[in-house]
């Protein structure tokens, strides 16, 4: 028989990292292939275009849309400003007068003949890129951004909310399978990167996110503390743009689960050092996965977590898909022949036996390797 590989987390002391960061649109990249970065150096930016703000200004002024050129007082092109007067007619001898002025700063864009209206567009919107990480500019995407490279540890959680923070790692629980507590937070938790253990409850989480701590990794997480937390539901689409007070990294699943020894060793090891962390994860095509990224300045040749192992009678996964998404389990068989699933399509599968005991049946593109 052939044998099979299957996607694992990284879980990596030692490996060579690379973060592309590109901006939304063309703009300016600010550095060269070689400089060294911080986390907060701006690699590139531009201008989102400012939104168009559409000014009835024949209707204010009770005029028929033909007659607008003969009102205006700015032409296309010019900048105006909040109460820049658009326009004006006088009536009884100049007795009395309608005027229409500006609602935002921006340039008039458009007049309208027909329908009466302009369209003042708003000020552009500047963006800039940052490293994220400490590094090298390794290379440059014209006018779009560029590749960060360096040396550092690596982890990858399965799941995640909330953006980009900085943060040193804090260990606060003893053991990988401990639970953090409202009891167990300190105020000195402030910008730090908290690591909890099986789980992190509720209470806790509220707390954490109201002394300003930039992340908690935890082995997992109750599904419907991570729904209070939010104040939604979470769909299958990417996280990430959640705007949450802590990013949340969840390393095994839902559910109080203990974090993999060498996870949480890991993360001990780097306790005080200056971490990177990002919750976006999607789950689907295209897969993006939550991460805690330490660099440091040594040179490595090699990694010590992979991308694709060897699946095997016994190895220990972790289900990716629905309906038993986040659950562990040992694989105990792995059948030659093809299976037809629900969509039609026939896949090779594995049988997989949960914590519960129960065999079930899965997609072998449905899981990852959990390395101990």
């Amino acid at each position: 028989m052939a044998t099979a590989y299957t996607p694992g987390l990284t879980v990596s002391s030692g490996t060579i990292i690379r973060k592309t960061r590109r901006l939304p649109l063309k703009g300016t990249v600010t550095v060269q292939p070689g400089d060294r970065v911080e986390p907060s150096t701006v690699v590139a930016r531009t201008d989102l275009p400012g939104i168009m703000q559409t000014v009835r200004l024949c209707e204010q002024l009770g005029i028929d849309p033909s007659e607008i050129n003969k009102h205006l007082m700015v032409s296309e092109g010019d900048f105006v400003e909040r109460g820049t007067l658009l326009a004006e007619i006088s009536s009884l001898f100049g007795l009395i007068k309608n005027r229409c002025a500006s609602p935002v700063d921006g340039i008039l864009e458009m007049i309208s003949p027909i329908t009466g209206n302009v369209g003042i567009r708003r000020r552009p919107i500047p963006v800039e890129v940052t490293a994220y990480i400490n590094g090298t500019v390794s290379e440059i995407i014209p006018d779009e951004g560029v590749v960060i490279e360096a040396a550092g540890a690596l982890v990858q959680g399965i799941f995640g909310v909330g953006g980009e923070r900085l943060g040193a790692i804090t260990v606060a629980v003893d053991s990988p399978d401990a639970v953090l507590d409202e009891d167990g937070i300190r105020e000195d938790f402030a910008g730090k990167v908290v690591v909890a253990g099986a789980n992190i409850t509720g209470r806790a989480l509220k707390k954490a996110a109201s002394v300003g701590a930039a992340a908690v990794i935890a082995g997992g997480i109750i599904d419907h503390d991570l729904v209070d937390y939010l104040g939604h539901d979470i769909g299958v689409a990417i996280t990430g743009q959640e705007e949450v007070p802590s990013v949340l990294i969840v390393t095994e699943g839902f559910g109080i689960m203990p974090m993999a020894a060498r996870t949480f060793n890991l993360l001990k090891s780097l306790a005080g050092k200056q971490a990177s962390v990002n919750g976006a994860t999607q789950i689907r095509a295209g897969v993006i996965r939550p991460e805690i990224i330490v660099t440091t300045d040594a040179q490595v040749t090699g990694a010590d977590g992979e991308n694709g192992q060897s699946l095997n009678t016994g190895a220990r996964i972790r289900i990716i898909r629905e309906p038993y998404f986040g659950l562990l389990a040992t694989v105990s068989g792995l059948p030659k022949e093809t299976v037809m699933i629900e969509s039609g399509a026939k896949v090779r599968i594995l049988l997989a036996k949960l914590a519960t005991g129960e065999e079930v049946t899965v997609p072998r593109a449905n899981v990852e390797i959990i390395e101990d």
